[in-house]
């Protein structure tokens, strides 16, 4: 969220010091990320202890909590832990929203800083580790699992004839409109490959692995003295690890550095990358943010920066060298049964 919502800075204060038993001097709003149900603040305490607070409204998925604090206990280090609360919780509820904290810390995303050898590496360990932690049942069960569902290539059809039918008055959703007429044979082949590829993915006998699940640039935090952290784990999921790895060299805005990759996967160890896996998960990624950005933009009006934003981050998506040519480009690694004509 990147416009600051209605909840009162006392209010949360006051949460703090009733759930947590903390005394808060400082609430600080982040404007970070493109959920419009999730807002982040920064919280200091009166011995100068920061923290980070999360606000989530509508539909909450303990399982985001609970598997970092699971995987925390259980010595994986590039995780920040969630805080619990004086009666052992690891979130509290505040009116509308859910709240979780955990300590904050400061340093740079993958956005906006390169990652170094070392990092690379490190990064590379810390997604191996996370794909081989052996999740325990009563977990494992509440975590959502792939299904190569078609609700993603589906809801695009029906925003390409909305696209037809409406006349819309704001500019960005002019603008939106525009692009997806313009790219309406690229929208198409991404769906219309995306199914062919799940259709064969739902034939084979895949590992099923804990997967982030959105384990791009803006999720890597680098702090002060480059320690490594995976941070935001709202879309996980057990599916096959070519889930996670699509992003190394995706080009979601960066990461499609050759020499990166290899850094990368020496720290990953050995393994089968499938194909058929890889190429699909980065047309159905493209997919699925054609329509979390039209849902954001076209069922919606007015002058909000995340309009803008999400206008500007989905026609990066259209240029040379980003996601939808590297997702087009991953095609030649297809079996010859599997590639297109």
């Amino acid at each position: 969220m990147l416009e600051k919502p209605d909840s009162h800075v006392m209010t949360i204060i006051n949460c703090f010091q009733e759930n947590y038993g903390l005394a808060i001097t400082t609430l600080e709003f982040l404007p970070l990320g493109a959920d419009r149900d999730t807002a982040v603040y920064k919280a200091v305490s009166t011995d100068e202890t920061f923290y980070f607070v999360k606000l989530r409204r509508g539909d909450f998925d303990e399982m985001p909590v609970i598997v970092p604090d699971f995987l925390a206990a259980h010595g994986v280090k590039n995780i920040i832990p969630p805080l619990h609360t004086i009666t052992g919780q690891i979130w509290t509820l505040l009116d509308d929203y859910k709240v979780t904290v955990s300590p904050f810390v400061e340093g740079q995303s993958g956005f906006e800083v390169d990652l170094s050898e070392q990092q690379w590496l490190e990064f590379g360990q810390a997604l191996k580790t996370i794909h081989t932690t052996e999740v325990p049942s009563t977990i494992a069960a509440r975590i959502r699992r792939e299904d190569y569902s078609s609700h993603w290539r589906e809801t695009v059809r029906k925003f390409q004839r909305l696209i037809v039918e409406t006349t819309f008055d704001d500019p960005v959703s002019v603008e939106l409109s525009a692009l997806l007429k313009r790219q309406e044979d690229v929208i198409n082949r991404l769906v219309e490959r995306a199914s062919y590829l799940a259709s064969i993915l739902l034939t084979q006998a895949n590992e099923y692995v804990l997967c982030h699940a959105d384990i791009h640039a803006g999720n890597v935090l680098i702090d002060a003295v480059g320690n490594l952290y995976i941070v935001d784990w709202d879309t996980m999921l057990l599916a096959p690890k070519e889930r996670d790895l699509m992003f190394i060299g995706g080009g979601i805005v960066k990461w499609n550095d050759p020499q990166e990759s290899e850094w990368f996967y020496r720290g990953y160890g050995d393994t089968d990358v499938d194909p058929v896996a890889l190429t699909y998960y980065r047309h159905e990624r493209i997919v699925e943010d054609i329509v979390v950005y039209c849902e954001e933009i076209l069922l919606t009006d007015g002058d909000s920066e995340d309009r803008k934003v999400g206008l500007r981050q989905l026609s990066s998506q259209f240029e040379p060298g980003s996601m939808i040519e590297i997702a087009f480009a991953t095609e030649k690694l297809l079996p010859q049964e599997h590639k297109f004509g």
